[in-house]
């Protein structure tokens, strides 16, 4: 063997036995395959052409940037993870510091809150739909399915059918369906309806199902997820079955002197979410610190634990799937008025997993971090698609989500803006103490 081959054999060697070359190499070797995935198809005339348009273009330089930066990123993880963690501390010290004081606090919601009324004033036509329908929407369903998934630890995979439940319940209640209401209301009125028909469909799945727990749970909301669906397709004489309903009135307002209707420009119906929103976040709020709060965090720490306390777990249990749906129902009214037409395809069992997706990235058990990460994730393919990235195209968007999910969890995975307990939960669970899925069964059972 020749001088050079042995060289470059001992060069391999040492490269092969180097972990920061071989992260860098899987990095970099990642975000390639990246590119390929994401870049043009090829074609039966020019069958390369799909490698040569993603590998052989600019586009690659930002891919290998990225895969450069993601190896950064975790080498500087893995030498300075602890001053890293320490620095953050410090730099967290003044918000938790500040934070417990309530001028300080309620100043901060009075800023949040103006900048969401003026916000939609200075974005487009197209953005104030995106706010509405596919940020706004799923902000109010992310904090209706907190307070089952964060608050009581229940897995929740069919909170989509209590959205379905609360759009045709006012396409019942507004004589939109095949079948007749004793009276027809206006959509606004509908409202009620919408929400305590999605709280009683809570308690009549909850009473029989709750008592299950962990993966038998979930597979029991999976499949009434499914049911829901299938119900509303094949009753055609009653919900109008697969090609929809069409002519759901838009709600309007005529009481003593107030004439006012939501008609098709998307800012009335921003202004009607966020308000209920607000009243939610509210509500949730004072919820979360109440004895019923208490009583299901009680309940998703040990439940073995919590009965033996004298709560009434099924009770508590029960209780969260109503006042999870009741968020939900309202989501189904106002979205099914706005675009005057619903069909069972608007309720597949994936936007419950989507849900489910928006309150862990971020963080189950925090209000604020259930808002954020909805409205970061929803924002985030709208952006893509208005400002193309790479050569983005909408059939690699998940490829996209999934990435940023992958990071997430590795670097992150109490989630954006985690709650204090979940975060503390994540921490012991690193150094072996407990559990940090708080989902997966009472410490009790762990043990």
């Amino acid at each position: 063997m020749s001088a050079f081959a042995a060289t470059a054999v001992s060069r391999v060697r040492w490269a092969r036995q180097n972990v920061e070359i071989r992260r860098l190499f899987a990095c970099v070797f990642g975000l390639l395959v990246l590119a390929l995935m994401t870049g043009p198809s090829g074609s039966n005339t020019a069958p390369v052409s799909g490698f040569t348009g993603s590998l052989f273009h600019l586009r690659v330089f930002a891919f290998l940037g990225l895969g450069v930066g993601l190896w950064a990123l975790i080498t500087a993880q893995h030498r300075w993870g602890e001053v890293i963690k320490r620095t953050s501390e410090k730099v967290m010290t003044l918000p938790r510091r500040v934070m417990p004081d309530r001028r300080v606090r309620l100043f901060f919601y009075a800023a949040a809150l103006a900048v969401a009324i003026i916000l939609p004033l200075h974005v487009n036509a197209f953005w104030q739909d995106v706010l509405v329908d596919q940020i706004g929407i799923y902000v109010l369903l992310a904090i209706g399915l907190n307070v089952v998934v964060g608050y009581a630890g229940l897995l929740d995979l069919g909170y989509i059918a209590f959205y379905a439940i609360g759009a045709y319940s006012t396409a019942y209640w507004t004589g939109a369906l095949p079948v007749h209401p004793p009276m027809v209301v206006n959509a606004f009125w509908a409202i009620p309806f919408a929400i305590g028909a999605a709280m009683l469909a809570g308690v009549l799945i909850g009473a029989p199902t709750l008592r299950l727990r962990g993966d038998y749970l979930a597979i029991v909301t999976l499949g009434f997820g499914e049911i829901i669906q299938i119900v509303a397709t094949n009753l055609q004489g009653v919900t109008g079955g697969a090609q929809g309903v069409i002519g759901i009135p838009h709600p309007s307002v005529n009481v003593f002197h107030i004439h006012y209707s939501w008609l098709i420009d998307p800012l009335p119906y921003y202004y009607l979410l966020l308000a209920f929103v607000v009243l939610a976040l509210i509500a949730y709020s004072f919820l979360e610190h109440s004895r019923v709060g208490r009583a299901w965090t009680a309940i998703r720490e040990d439940e073995v634990a919590a009965e033996s306390t004298g709560i009434n777990v099924l009770k508590y249990k029960i209780l969260a799937f109503a006042i999870g749906a009741s968020t939900s129902g309202f989501a189904g009214m106002l979205e099914s008025s706005k675009i005057s037409f619903i069909e069972p395809g608007d309720f597949t069992v994936q936007l419950s997993i989507l849900i489910l997706v928006l309150v862990i990235f971020g963080g189950m058990g925090s209000l604020l971090g259930a808002v954020l990460g909805a409205a970061v994730l929803q924002w985030f393919p709208w952006y893509l698609r208005e400002h193309p990235l790479f050569g983005f195209q909408d059939q690699d968007l998940f490829i996209y989500l999934g990435a940023i999910l992958v990071i997430m969890m590795i670097f992150r995975p109490e989630g954006m803006i985690p709650s204090r307990r979940r975060k503390r939960e994540i921490g012991l669970a690193e150094h072996g103490v407990g559990t940090a899925d708080a989902m997966s069964g009472s410490a009790s059972e762990i043990s």
